[in-house]
């Protein structure tokens, strides 16, 4: 199967796309029916936080993140999502609802307003509450209300083995490896395209931007509620979002596994003067951050794609990954699809299975600082002006209109999606590439398009918000859940704030001294 210059290599078959699996992460702040960001505790019934293996916060108290398991079909998983999201609209109170956007909805000016989740007393559960107070004191609280959702994938075995004896590899765990970082490289390669196709955050509250320096204008003139970059696509993705300037010279690679790892823990282990300025504690003595350094832990380390294994008991992500090498990889570029009642479409899921299976079968380079620049360029040029009809990239072979360039590697997708239907049955792929296609001849088309035209509509992107807000709770609210389900999850509710005391009960050592691991 040959489209424009990609070809599908000789020993591919459709039915090895059967061992995929995926998971989804999807996070989103409880809001006041004014608007306003919820300040209440996580809701009791929800369970604990630190413990419900579905049911969580990120970070803030109003936070929540629902996190599915893995699933063999992207139905299965978007069903896990709704279901959560139907027993998490059951168990908000005083009103309450899910703001459905990535970038959060109205903000106190105040940064101690936001409440940091708090997970207990145990060690493990204070650790988590100071990261987060780590995160406030570098880079203030309000980047951290910004929603997003993570789309986690894993390839079949029957994949890789298919590929290994083609290309003659014994080495089945390294070639894995070799082969999860290819598709990494080449996510990264196109991650404009993703911002493009799937960035809808073209504008944000005035009160989110309060004492920063930006150039976003009014959305509608004269009103300074909604502040927009006209023609951008995810602001959340941009300077202004979910980024971090003191990561930008790290230089962690993603060409050989050994190498990404020992990159991270360098700057895990390496004081940064910014945060040492800081202090680790108040002058009371009392942890204000976990350590001084460029990383307080791993999960600090903001990437649109990360490689990621299990972690077992006591266990850091970096180890994980050195004993049993990579299981899946996390896609963290995709901003919440507000007109969705779970924040992600069917149409969206099978696009990123299709883009995730197209990255691993072309050809990847090693990515070298020099083309990691280019591409750092390209994303803050495709956040902010996008959907303009002029606008280029800059390619290593060259500068490239952005629409073109979206159109040819969409082109070569083809022979991905058939292969997808062809094992599944039916056109959803097929129609989720050609839904992408016209999105990318037409900027009218997308997501971030008919969140600002739709926002200029109703008087601000918060009052779409809200109306979205509560169509979707309506919607969710009339969803049944069987009685066997509404026993499991209550069963795991209540297990949870069991597991939690336990660990409570358990620690035998003093906080100081558990934080002294981490200086």
């Amino acid at each position: 199967m040959t489209t424009a210059s990609f070809t599908t290599p000789a020993w591919f078959r459709a039915d090895l796309v059967a061992g995929m699996q995926r998971g989804i992460e999807k996070e989103g702040l409880r809001m006041q029916p004014d608007g306003h960001f919820a300040k209440t505790f996580h809701p009791a019934k929800l369970g604990s936080k630190l413990t419900h293996p579905y049911i969580t916060t990120d970070y803030s108290e109003n936070l929540l993140e629902l996190i599915t398991e893995p699933k063999d079909t992207i139905k299965d998983a978007l069903d896990m999502l709704r279901q959560l999201h139907v027993l998490v609209h059951r168990g908000l109170e005083n009103g309450e609802m899910m703001w459905p956007l990535s970038m959060p909805c109205m903000l106190s000016d105040s940064d101690e307003d936001i409440p940091l989740a708090d997970y207990g007393t145990s060690n493990v559960g204070r650790l988590k509450t100071l990261y987060r107070s780590g995160l406030g004191v570098r880079y203030g609280r309000k980047m951290q209300t910004i929603a997003g959702l993570h789309y986690n994938l894993s390839i079949g075995d029957d994949l890789f083995a298919a590929w290994a004896k083609a290309e003659n590899r014994s080495d089945f765990a390294n070639f894995k490896n070799e082969k999860y970082l290819g598709l990494i490289r080449n996510f990264k390669r196109l991650t404009p395209l993703v911002l493009y196709l799937l960035g809808a955050s073209p504008s944000v509250c005035g009160c989110f931007l309060t004492g920063r320096t930006h150039s976003l204008v009014p959305l509608i003139e004269g009103d300074c509620k909604t502040l927009h970059q006209p023609y951008s696509t995810s602001l959340r993705m941009g300077k202004l979002g979910y980024t971090n300037s003191v990561q930008e010279d790290l230089d962690i690679r993603y060409n050989d596994l050994n190498e990404y790892i020992k990159g991270l823990r360098r700057a895990i282990g390496t004081p940064f003067a910014d945060f040492t300025a800081i202090g680790v504690d108040d002058e009371n003595g009392n942890p204000v951050q976990i350590n001084d350094h460029i990383l307080q832990i791993e999960n600090e380390f903001y990437s649109p794609i990360r490689p990621k294994q299990v972690t077992k008991a006591g266990e850091t992500p970096t180890e994980a990954l050195e004993k049993r090498g990579i299981a899946y990889v996390e896609f963290r570029a995709i901003d919440l699809d507000p007109y969705s009642d779970i924040g992600i479409t069917t149409a969206t899921a099978c696009f990123l299975e299709v883009l995730a299976l197209y990255c691993l079968l072309s050809d990847s380079p090693d990515l070298l600082p020099q083309e990691d620049k280019l591409l750092a360029a390209n994303t803050e040029i495709v956040v902010n002006h996008g959907r303009k009809n002029d606008t280029t990239i800059t390619t290593l072979q060259g500068e490239k209109p952005l629409g073109a360039w979206i159109v040819e590697k969409l082109d070569e997708m083809q022979a991905i999606a058939d292969a997808f239907d062809e094992h599944h049955g039916g056109n959803e792929y097929r129609t989720a590439l050609s839904a992408m296609q016209g999105k990318a001849t037409n900027p009218n088309f997308t997501l971030s398009a008919q969140i600002e035209a739709d926002s200029r509509r109703l008087g601000g992107t918060w009052k779409l918000g809200q109306l979205l807000a509560k169509k979707h709770q309506s919607e969710l609210l009339t969803h049944a859940i069987s009685n066997e389900d509404a026993a499991r999850f209550q069963d795991l509710a209540v297990q949870s704030f069991a597991d939690q005391q336990k660990l409570e009960r358990e620690d035998s050592e003093s906080f100081y001294d558990y934080v002294q691991q981490y200086r």
